[in-house]
């Protein structure tokens, strides 16, 4: 994972700002060293990329504020304990231990509703970004619901992280319309856009989870693509299939000697030809071949009837 240098250099800054600010009675003799460890740490993450010795060097500084915890300024060794973790959790991530990231932050925070708000976010960034939103759900939780950070002006913010990168994901949709409702911080227009998301993503998840359509029949989706005026050609088809066979039938039960008699006698009757005229026998003839290939047609073998010479 990406360290994000911006964030890193902003928090060395930060400290050093302190350090320079803060009045040398309200400072413990361990707030220099943790500042000077912030430092190495940033460089070994940064320019060194030891991420190893950078985890080594926040554990030191973190300790060290520890260790004096009674005798320098509350407020600002929160900020240099909260700078030195922020290194830390990049570090790690860059080893892609990752998991070791919740449990190394509660070294240094016992309770997830006393970590610092930066902390918080980028714990909700880094298990969102592999993946793994679930690890957030009850951390994440029991800060926002925490009465005492509630007034934050960086509440709406981790709010809005909260329910896109791990409710949302998760498919809890009745607890991010609560958070919606219950969030105070947040501005009419940033309520409108989050429940806009959540029923976009509501929609998608019933979607995902929605039973696969059985497949069909052939012959009903055949049905189905034909439609209705294809469905009365196949019908014409099926009805006119049956009068022909209806009439071969028909037409196989008749003797073939008297059904070319009958066929010869109309064709003599309507053209008038004389059979004893030697014009006629070639016109007689081809009439002839034509009823047997007829014949051979429409007949199958075992139902064709015997021809006598």
């Amino acid at each position: 994972m990406k360290n994000d240098s911006p964030v890193m250099l902003s928090a060395v800054a930060r400290a050093r700002g302190l350090l320079r600010s803060s009045e040398p009675s309200l400072l413990s003799p361990a707030a220099p060293r943790a500042v000077s460890l912030l430092e190495e740490a940033a460089e070994l993450l940064v320019l060194d990329r030891d991420f190893a010795a950078a985890v080594d060097r926040c554990e030191k500084g973190c300790q060290s504020l520890l260790e004096n915890d009674g005798d320098s300024d509350g407020s600002n060794s929160e900020d240099l304990k909260c700078s030195l973790c922020i290194v830390g959790i990049q570090a790690l991530a860059e080893m892609d231990r990752w998991r070791e990231v919740i449990p190394w932050v509660l070294q240094y925070y016992h309770k997830p509703k006393c970590w610092p708000p930066k902390i918080l976010e980028l714990c909700i960034l880094l298990h969102s970004k592999v993946e793994e939103p679930h690890v957030m759900l009850d951390v994440g939780g029991d800060w926002l619901y925490c009465p005492s950070n509630q007034n934050l002006s960086s509440y709406g913010l981790l709010a809005q992280l909260y329910l896109f990168h791990v409710l949302l994901p998760l498919g809890h949709f009745s607890e991010a319309e609560e958070l919606i409702q219950g969030c105070k911080a947040l501005s009419q227009e940033q309520r409108e856009d989050m429940h806009k998301t959540l029923q976009e993503k509501q929609h998608q998840w019933l979607q995902k989870e929605a039973p696969p359509i059985p497949e069909e029949q052939p012959e009903m989706s055949w049905k189905l693509q034909l439609g209705s005026v294809s469905q009365r050609m196949l019908t014409i088809l099926v009805q006119l299939r049956r009068l022909l066979e209806s009439l071969a039938s028909q037409f196989s039960s008749i003797p073939f000697k008297k059904t070319l008699l009958a066929a010869l006698l109309l064709c003599l009757i309507v053209v008038r030809l004389d059979p004893a005229s030697p014009t006629s026998l070639p016109f007689l003839y081809r009439l002839t071949q034509l009823f047997h290939q007829a014949r051979l047609a429409l007949l199958p073998p075992s139902r064709r009837p015997p021809v006598q010479d």
